[in-house]
Parts: structure tokens; C-alpha cells; sequence
């Protein structure tokens, strides 16, 4: 016996339905004469007669009955098979685009995608580790799919989800002065301490801004302004000044002793960190399994 072939099989599903051999054709588009050679074939490759042939059009026979059945599931799972290698290979050519602070890009963001990866295998991921304010532009213009903020503010005219807290902290090279003192650090002298610190639009800073803002204080001149965390970080352990930085950035440093940790008195320098996206969009695919990972992560 000769397995049957789908379009056979199909073919005598749509003689049942449409009780013609000719319809039957039109519908899989192939000319009736086509159409009687696959049925006398697939008869013949079961050792059944299936259809009866008369004037005014076919009927299946009993055996062409139960025959249908089988062939109904048949076409079934082919056709969920079908569908799900499409969908396997949409999933392996999707692409994601993330913008993300730095802090975030370098310490948050690395285990998320390596999560986002083992499920998304084929995925072209792009991350731009930039500063909070670029983020939300890459995100209202349609240059990121999902962006993460470091910023205490949540900007308009996009979708938000909070994930998590994040915690600054004044940091100094071992030598400073300011780790022999045995009173916490004032505001107004952090105030009035030239910092290095980021370029302006960066989280890290406009946290630290609107902290001594809240104490009444205003910010001097920067010893140095650096367009990355990882290079404010670097300045510090060589020995330039201080600095507040998140934690998760100079954690294992402080765990080494290559940083120092300074108490500020009525101070918080606390941060919401959020996941962004286009308002009024739903995020799907990549993009909310990215989400779910951050949330479950950062619960």
C-alpha cells in the first residue's frame, strides 16, 4: 500500500464537501483531468474504491466515508505543522532593539537577554547602552522597541512599567579625606564638592541633582564630566575624586577596597528604574518576553 499524499487527501475531503470532482479541482486548482488521476491513484495506493461516479456529480462510498475521517486529522496536524514552522521561523528572524541607561546596560541587562536568548534563539538583538534622555527619544521615535530609564522621572508620551529601585552612593579613592571622617557627610559639602559625574541627560546625575535639589542645595562646578559609567567608575578608583554612582556599579569594588563608601546625612539618593515603550503600543514577541524577564528579575 502507497501512503497517501495531502492534496490527495484533500482532494477527497473537498468531493465530500462539494460533491463534484470538477469543484473539487477548481478549488486546488488543478484541471479535472488532474484531478480523477490523483483519486484513481489514491484508490489504487489503498485498495479501495472511494468515490462513486455519476452524471450528476460524486458521492463517497462507505470505505470513501470512513477514509474521510482519518484524512480530516491527517490534515489537521499537517496543517498545525504548517503553522508552527512559520511561526518557528518568524521567531528565528525577529529582531529586538533595546536602548538602555548605562548602569542598567552594563549590570541588569546582560542577564536578561542571556534568558531572552535560550528561548529566542534565532534572535538579532541590538542594545545601545546611552544615556536616559536619549532612551526616551529612541523610544518615542520608533528607534527602540523597548528602553530602559534610570531617571527619577517617568517622560510623557510613552508607555511605562516600574521594575525596581536602585541605590546611589558617594564613593572615593581609599587616600580621600573624607574616609577618615567618623560623622556622615553633610549635603551642602557634597554640594559644594567639585564631583565627577556624567554628561547631563544621564539618570545618574539628574538623580543626584534633584536630591540635593530637595535639601535645598545646587550643585558646583564638576571636577570632571564623563559620558559613560564605567569611565566615572575608572576615575575614581584611579584616584581623581569622588563620585555617587549606583551601587550595582561599584559593588564589587567596594566588596575590594578599590572604592570607599561615604554616609551622606538626609540624603536620598534612592532612583526608580522603568522599562519604556511607544504609547498606545502593546508590547508582543521579544520585546514583552524581555519585559517579563526584567520584572521577574527585578522582583
Amino acid at each position: 500500500m502507497a501512503d497517501p499524499d495531502p492534496t490527495s487527501l484533500r482532494l477527497l475531503v473537498l468531493i465530500s464537501e462539494l460533491g463534484s470532482i470538477g469543484a473539487a479541482a477548481a478549488q486546488l486548482r488543478i484541471s479535472q483531468p488532474s484531478a480523477s488521476k490523483r483519486l484513481t491513484s489514491l484508490e489504487r495506493g489503498l485498495g479501495l474504491h472511494l468515490v462513486e461516479r455519476t452524471r450528476r456529480g460524486a458521492t463517497l462510498t462507505p470505505a470513501g466515508t470512513t477514509v474521510l475521517d482519518w484524512a480530516r486529522r491527517v490534515l489537521t496536524e499537517i496543517d498545525a505543522l504548517t503553522t508552527g514552522v512559520h511561526a518557528l521561523r518568524a521567531q528565528h528572524r525577529q529582531q529586538l532593539r533595546v536602548a538602555a541607561g548605562m548602569t542598567i546596560a552594563d549590570y541588569l541587562a546582560p542577564r536578561w537577554i542571556t534568558t531572552l536568548r535560550a528561548a529566542f534563539t534565532g534572535l538579532r538583538l541590538e542594545l545601545d547602552s546611552t544615556n536616559s534622555a536619549t532612551v526616551t527619544e529612541a523610544v518615542r521615535h520608533g528607534r527602540a522597541d523597548l528602553g530602559f530609564l534610570e531617571s527619577p522621572d517617568v517622560p510623557d508620551g510613552v508607555s511605562v512599567r516600574y521594575l525596581t529601585h536602585d541605590r546611589m552612593t558617594v564613593v572615593v579613592p581609599p587616600a580621600h579625606p573624607w574616609t577618615r571622617r567618623r560623622e556622615p557627610l553633610d549635603p551642602a559639602e557634597l554640594a559644594a564638592t567639585p564631583l565627577i559625574v556624567r554628561e547631563h541627560g544621564s539618570g545618574t546625575r539628574e538623580t543626584l541633582e534633584r536630591a540635593l535639589a530637595a535639601a535645598a542645595m545646587t550643585t558646583t562646578e564638576p571636577l570632571l564630566e564623563l559620558h559613560s559609567t564605567t569611565a566615572v567608575r575608572n576615575s575614581v578608583v584611579a584616584g581623581a575624586g569622588p563620585a555617587v554612582l549606583s551601587t550595582l556599579a561599584v559593588d564589587s569594588d567596594l566588596r575590594t577596597g578599590q572604592v570607599v563608601e561615604i554616609p551622606v546625612a538626609g540624603l536620598d539618593l534612592h532612583r526608580p528604574l522603568h522599562a519604556v515603550w511607544r504609547g498606545g503600543h502593546r508590547l508582543t514577541g521579544p520585546a514583552a518576553a524581555l519585559l517579563s524577564t526584567a520584572l521577574s528579575d527585578t522582583a
